[in-house]
C-alpha cells in the first residue's frame, strides 16, 4: 500500500489533497540525555502517610511501584520506568468530597522524591494523573496515577538512593454522574498535602542504584546526545547534551525529546492522518528560547474544493486538530528554565491546554509554480506549575495559567474571532524541479509571533496573590515561534516509509532555530 501522494493538484483538474499541519506553541524546555540507564530492578513500596485535608488529618495508605536498573555509570542517564502512585483512602476520606456512590472522581499525584549519594543531594517531582474512579458504596476509595518522570544524572560513584517524601493529592468529583436526574453543580475540588510517617521502614527508600566509573553493568540504551539547550534543575549543566553530570552532583531533568509520546488516532477515518511537531520558542521578557518537545497532533481532513465561484485558481483543504497527550487535548508536561529579571534561576512546568479544535486551512494557488499558504488557528492556554526559584519551590496553586488563550495578529477577525494564535507555512511547488519550503505532506517549518496574556490563578495556599509576578516576567508581545512538522501518518493506509504498524508516524522532525 501507499502513502499520500506528495505532486501538486493539476491546474485542469483539481483533486483532494491529503493536507496536515501539526501547529502548536509550548513555552517548555526537554533536556537529552547522554544515555539512558534501563534495568529489571522492580520496586513497591507500602508507605503510610497522613494527608491534611479540610477537616482534619487523615491516615492513607500510599504504594509506590516502578522500575530502576539494576546499576549505572556515572554520567549516564538514570530513568525511573513505570512510574505508579496508588492512593486509598479509607471511608472518613471520601467523605471529604461530599459526593454519593457512583460519582466519578478524577484525580493527580505529585511525590517528591529525595535523592542522594554521598554528600550530592536533589529533589524529583513524580507527577501523575488517575484515571476516574467511581465512589463505591462502602470501603476504600482507590486512585491509580501514572505519568512521566524526569531522570537523574550521577556526577559521580557510589550508590545512588532515591527516598519518597511529601505528597500532593487532588481530587475532583463530576456531580451528576452517580445517579439519573437534573444535573448538579459539581463540589469544589478537594487538596491535601501528605507527610509520610515517622516509622516508616528504611526512611522511605525506593530504591538502591550502584553508580561505577566506567561502563553499567547492565545494558544501557537510549536516545544519542543532542545539542539543545540544558535545563537542569538549579545545577550547572555543563555543556548541553553532554555526558558527564558536574562533579559531585545529581543533575535532575526531563525525558529526552526524541522520546516521542505515543501517537495513536483511538477512531480512524480513511481521512485521518497523525504527525509528530518539535520546534524552538522564544520567550522574549527572559531573554531565552525553549525547545519545543516533540508532541502528537491529530488531525480529521474535512472536503476539500474551491472557496467560491470567483476561486477557480484556489484549491483549499480544510481540516480539524487536536493535541493528543495521554487521552486530554494538551501538550506533554514539560521544564522551562529561564533567568527571571536576567539573573535569578527560575524553573517550571509547563502544560498547553487546548480550549477548542484547532482549525486548519491549506490554500492551494494553482499556477507554476503552485502556492502553498496554510494556517492553523489555536486556542492555548499556557499552564504552570511546579516553580522553583533560585532551588526553593514557590507555591503556585493547582489553577496557575494565562487568563485568555495566547493571541497573535489575526488577518480575518470576521471570520475567525475570539483570542487564538495564527501559525502561518509557505511553500512553492514548481512542475519541475523541487519544491520548497513548507509541504502538506512532507512537512516543514510554521511560525508565529505570539502574545503571552496576564496570570491568574497564581497563588499559595496562604493567599498570596502571584498573578502580578508572573505577568511582569513573562506576558506580553512579541514571543518568536518556529515549529517543525514531521511527515504524515496516513492511519488507514500505513505507508511504511511514514507509518509503523499501530498507525503511528515513524518520521521524528528536528528542531530549527
Amino acid at each position: 500500500m501507499k502513502g499520500p501522494r506528495t505532486s501538486v493538484p493539476s491546474p485542469r483538474r483539481p483533486r483532494a489533497r491529503r493536507a496536515v499541519i501539526a501547529a502548536f506553541v509550548v513555552l517548555a524546555a526537554m533536556v537529552p540525555a547522554a544515555g539512558t540507564a534501563l534495568g529489571a530492578q522492580e520496586v513497591e513500596a507500602e508507605l503510610p502517610y497522613t494527608c491534611a485535608f479540610p477537616s482534619g488529618p487523615q491516615a492513607v495508605a500510599v504504594r509506590v511501584a516502578a522500575r530502576f536498573p539494576d546499576s549505572a555509570a556515572k554520567g549516564q542517564a538514570i530513568v525511573p520506568a513505570d512510574v505508579t502512585t496508588t492512593v486509598e483512602l479509607p471511608e472518613t476520606a471520601v467523605a471529604e468530597l461530599s459526593t454519593a456512590p457512583g460519582t466519578e472522581v478524577r484525580a493527580s499525584t505529585e511525590l517528591a522524591v529525595a535523592l542522594s549519594q554521598g554528600e550530592a543531594r536533589a529533589e524529583a517531582s513524580w507527577r501523575g494523573t488517575a484515571e476516574p474512579a467511581t465512589v463505591p458504596a462502602e470501603g476504600p476509595l482507590v486512585l491509580e496515577s501514572a505519568g512521566d518522570v524526569p531522570s537523574v544524572t550521577p556526577g559521580t560513584t557510589g550508590e545512588l538512593h532515591l527516598r519518597a517524601g511529601g505528597l500532593r493529592l487532588v481530587m475532583e468529583a463530576r456531580a451528576g454522574s452517580a445517579t439519573p436526574g437534573p444535573a448538579q453543580e459539581s463540589p469544589a475540588p478537594v487538596s491535601a498535602s501528605c507527610t509520610l510517617g515517622e516509622d516508616t521502614p528504611e526512611d522511605g527508600l525506593l530504591a538502591a542504584i550502584p553508580v561505577t566509573g566506567g561502563e553499567a553493568d547492565g545494558p544501557s540504551e537510549g536516545p544519542s546526545p543532542s545539542g539543545g539547550p540544558s535545563a537542569s534543575a538549579g545545577t550547572d549543566a555543563g555543556e548541553p547534551g553532554g555526558a558527564d553530570a558536574p562533579p559531585g552532583r545529581l543533575r535532575v531533568e526531563a525525558t529526552d525529546p526524541k522520546d516521542a509520546p505515543p501517537c495513536i488516532a483511538e477512531e480512524p477515518t480513511p481521512v485521518t492522518l497523525a504527525a509528530y511537531v518539535t520546534g524552538y520558542s522564544n520567550v522574549r521578557k527572559l531573554d531565552g528560547a525553549n525547545l519545543i518537545p516533540v508532541s502528537c497532533m491529530i488531525i480529521e481532513q474535512g472536503e476539500a474544493g474551491s472557496p467560491g465561484p470567483d476561486d477557480q485558481w484556489l484549491f483549499r483543504q480544510p481540516a480539524d486538530v487536536e493535541f493528543s497527550y495521554e487521552g486530554r487535548r494538551q501538550t506533554p508536561p514539560a521544564r522551562a528554565t529561564f533567568l527571571t529579571y536576567g539573573f535569578v534561576p527560575t524553573t517550571a512546568t509547563v502544560v498547553l491546554e487546548q480550549t477548542e479544535v484547532m482549525r486548519l486551512e491549506s490554500d492551494f494557488y494553482l499556477g507554476d509554480p503552485v502556492k502553498l499558504d496554510t494556517a492553523i488557528r489555536a486556542s492555548l492556554v499556557l499552564r504552570l506549575s511546579d516553580v522553583k526559584v533560585n532551588g526553593t519551590p514557590l507555591d503556585v496553586g493547582s489553577d496557575c495559567r494565562t487568563e485568555t488563550p495566547l493571541t497573535s495578529h489575526e488577518p480575518e477577525p470576521d471570520r475567525f474571532p475570539g483570542p487564538h494564535i495564527v501559525l502561518d507555512g509557505f511553500g512553492l511547488a514548481p512542475w519541475e524541479g523541487q519544491p520548497e519550503g513548507y509541504q502538506l505532506t512532507t512537512g516543514g517549518p510554521l511560525t508565529s509571533e505570539v502574545t503571552i496574556p496576564a496570570f491568574t490563578g497564581c497563588g499559595t495556599s496562604d493567599g498570596e496573590d502571584l498573578n502580578r509576578l508572573f505577568t511582569a516576567a513573562i506576558s506580553g508581545p512579541g514571543n518568536y515561534v518556529k515549529q517543525m512538522q514531521g511527515q504524515t501518518c496516513l492511519v488507514q493506509d500505513l505507508n511504511p516509509d511514514h507509518c509503523a504498524p499501530d498507525g503511528q508516524p515513524v518520521v521524528i522532525p528536528k528542531p530549527e532555530r
